[in-house]
């Protein structure tokens, strides 16, 4: 375990592969389905003998000429043996057994008497599995002490829940006690997956104190409906993208990294460790061996297009489909490490099917990075890394993370609780802290909560989110503190530590944010989430979303965050106004388990036609305008040059006549576009006439050619060489060749 009840030894590999264990068999195998066990006492071959022979001497004749005593008695013995465990429930040899009569696919009920219930009075829980389903948190075995200081039977098989769909307070959580199961075994530290409708028991240490061997795996699934566990025997591996052969039984495993996405129908383990505490034969002189390895379960009922029995839609079995995944991409690298006790996070979009974010663990040596995330893109079965940014957190193990996206999906927030330093050995260190990871932006925000009511510093609790709140549900606190009440919650909005679970009214079965309630690929548990206000000072945006870094602080070179986008929504308010709008959310089909999350690529080519349209619009629009006022200007020049032509000397040309007034008289200029570029009449009024060559008064100095002084009141500068289409009339196609040119003789008026 994490806490370090047992002293890991270290070993690295570069690739895992599992390898059959040498299994050991038995005529009879308990299961219990609906908490009920046998009752017959246990009796050794002496007893049995010894009582047989009694009734065969209270009911035997004497002997007869062909039958003696002693075979009569081995008949009537050898009888006992076989009808006992077929008619009735019974322990034959010190090993439990139940009747077959009626016995099918694996499950065998116990008809006499129930069993415990799980006792929920305990001092402290801690390294369960847990699984969230419509509302309803399962918690299965892990450790349980009754009292402060234990030490040893600490592994149970408890099974119990608590109830989301009522409000509580921590001090009394909603929490109710299952019959303790006795097919599966007590085990800590694997995970349990859900789909919508079982749980199944992936892995898991047994217990080291006092020790007990290891069972030969089976995945067990327990059937909500039903209230039964059904066992799937020797489970074995699928071929498919980047994995392991095909047939190659599966492991257990144990301090791995779980998560469920019912979603797709999958349940995804990785890495972890194993030794003798795992591992049937496994000596204890041989090194713990840690891995690297992606485990992956498809639900039964669910596709999976990697996996190639399931290629082209075929759902898995009754026994669903597991696939060992070894060489996605960085996965067979040095670079990419061995590891136990980390935590793994699904995030819809940026692929087909998602990603998954790994985040912390380590050996008993060294630790994963907490700077640089490894990330699973889910539909190309490959690993990437991705730099964050930010100050992050201290390096850790056997933190408890959970996801809440944003009401319009443009960031996911992924929180991360507690933990703890194993290193130096014997001197773990807890952590109280909590983390926010917002993706896409990949930036670390530490949560301030100075001044509240934090829990003491603890490693191998659970977390789950519902309705925008995250339940932690156990722990290890250390040797200081006596007994724990295990039950905390947490307010993802308001990043507040608070006293009671706060029920929310209006959400669906697998608690979406509204506007995602319509597709399967939305982030669950998210109901009633808003982006707390000091993530929006990071990332942009408001308390429903419209993140305005929508890709990672520190640039993607390749992989899902270069390529992809988040599943965005539009989100409106009462009324149906639209409140924010960041995309539109790609729908999967929940049969085919496809989603959708990359760019729309028609969505892209119609906004960039219709922009198109809209400038050419404006464009046209502002040419006819330009031509309209130009053709206006050409005709009042015309009118003009013929008036002066025959109107005499006090005849002005409009604002195409410059004039001087000098000391000596007025001097008039008119630039006559009708006889050709820069030709010049000048005429001359009053006492002096006398001009320059280009009709300036002699008494001023030459202006530069082509530009003549003001006239009136008006301060335009007059070009001889682009002057009113050089004498020809204006065209709506010279305008759209060259706008600027009519659009400066237009700006003299």
């Amino acid at each position: 375990m994490a806490t370090g009840s047992h002293d890991p030894i270290h070993a690295t590999i570069h690739k895992t592969s599992f390898t059959a264990p040498r299994r050991r068999h038995s005529a009879f195998t308990e299961l219990d389905v609906d908490g009920l066990e046998p009752t017959a006492t246990s009796f050794t071959d002496n007893d049995r003998f010894d009582t047989d022979t009694e009734l065969a001497e209270d009911s035997i004749a004497p002997q007869s000429s062909r039958f003696t005593t002693l075979p009569r008695l081995f008949l009537l013995t050898l009888l006992l043996v076989i009808a006992i465990p077929l008619l009735c429930d019974t322990q034959l040899l010190g090993r439990p057994g139940t009747s077959v009569i009626g016995a099918k696919a694996g499950v065998i009920r116990d008809r006499k008497h129930k069993r415990a219930d799980t006792d929920t009075d305990v001092c402290s829980r801690f390294s369960a599995q847990s699984a969230l389903v419509n509302g309803t948190v399962y918690l299965y075995g892990g450790h349980a002490t009754t009292e402060p200081g234990q030490q040893d039977n600490q592994w149970t098989n408890d099974f119990l829940t608590v109830d989301l769909s009522k409000s509580w307070d921590i001090s009394s959580p909603a929490i109710k006690g299952l019959p303790q199961p006795s097919g599966p075994p007590a085990v800590a530290n694997g995970f349990l997956w859900n789909s919508y409708d079982s749980l199944f028991l992936y892995g898991g240490i047994f217990q080291d104190t006092p020790a007990v061997e290891p069972a030969p795996y089976s995945l067990w699934e327990y059937q909500i409906k039903g209230s039964k566990w059904v066992e799937h025997k020797s489970p074995k591996t699928s071929a498919g993208n980047n994995s392991e052969d095909a047939n190659q039984p599966v492991q257990q495993a144990g301090e791995g990294a779980g998560i469920s996405i019912p979603e797709l129908g999958r349940g995804y383990f990785f890495a972890g460790h194993l030794d003798h505490f795992t591992t049937p034969g496994w000596s204890i002189q041989t090194a713990r061996l840690y891995l690297k390895a992606l485990l992956e379960f498809t639900f039964p009922g669910y596709t999976n297009n990697a996996v190639e029995d399931l290629k082209g839609g075929k759902p898995a079995g009754a026994d669903g489909a597991f696939r060992n995944i070894t060489q996605g991409g960085i996965q067979d690298t040095a670079k990419f490490p061995n590891r136990a006790d980390g935590a793994l996070v699904y995030v819809p979009g940026f692929g087909a099917d998602g990603i998954l974010l790994s985040i912390g663990g380590g050996t008993n040596e060294s630790f994963s990075q907490m700077n640089v995330i490894d990330v699973f893109d889910i539909a190309s079965s490959t690993w990437y890394k991705q730099s964050t940014s930010g100050k992050y957190p201290s390096l850790r193990v056997n933190p408890c993370a959970v996801a809440a996206s944003a009401p319009d999906g443009s960031s996911t927030n992924v929180h991360v609780y507690g933990g703890q330093n194993l290193i130096p050995y014997g001197q773990q260190i807890q952590y109280d802290d909590m983390w926010i990871l917002s993706v896409p932006s990949f930036t670390w925000i530490e949560v301030d909560t100075d001044g509240q009511s934090v829990p003491p510093a603890r490693v191998g609790h659970t977390c789950n989110i519902w309705d925008g709140q995250i339940v932690v549900v156990g722990g290890y606190t250390g040797p200081d503190l006596s007994c724990d009440t295990g039950f905390y919650v947490f307010s993802a909005t308001n990043l507040t530590w608070q006293n009671n679970f706060n029920a929310l009214s209006g959400g669906n079965p697998q608690n979406q944010q509204i506007a995602q309630q319509k597709d399967p690929q939305g982030l669950s548990g998210s109901y009633g989430y808003q982006v707390p206000v000091a993530v929006q000072k990071v990332i942009g945006g408001s308390a429903n979303g419209g993140a305005t870094i929508t890709a990672p602080a520190q640039a993607a070179t390749q992989g899902p965050f270069a390529t992809g986008k988040p599943v965005t929504y539009t989100i409106t308010d009462s009324n149906g106004a639209v409140v924010t709008q960041t995309g539109t959310a790609t729908v999967v089909n929940s049969g085919n388990n496809k989603g959708g999350g990359g760019p729309n690529i028609a969505a892209i080519v119609a906004g960039v036609v219709a922009g198109f349209f809209a400038v050419l619009a404006v464009y046209l629009g502002f040419c006819i305008w330009v031509y309209r006022r130009q053709l206006t200007l050409y005709k009042n020049h015309v009118a003009m040059s013929q008036r002066a032509a025959v109107g005499g000397p006090n005849e002005k040309s409009g604002f195409l006549a410059s004039s001087l007034e000098g000391s000596s008289g007025l001097r008039t200029e008119s630039t006559d576009q009708s006889s050709g570029a820069g030709a010049t009449s000048s005429r001359a009024t009053g006492a002096n006439s006398n001009t320059g060559r280009n009709g300036h008064n002699s008494d001023m100095p030459p202006l530069p050619p082509g530009v003549f002084p003001p006239v009136g009141g008006n301060s335009t500068t007059n070009s001889s060489s682009e002057d009113l289409m050089s004498g020809a009339e204006p065209s709506f196609v010279g305008v759209l060749m060259n706008p600027r040119r009519s659009l400066r003789v237009i700006n003299r008026d």
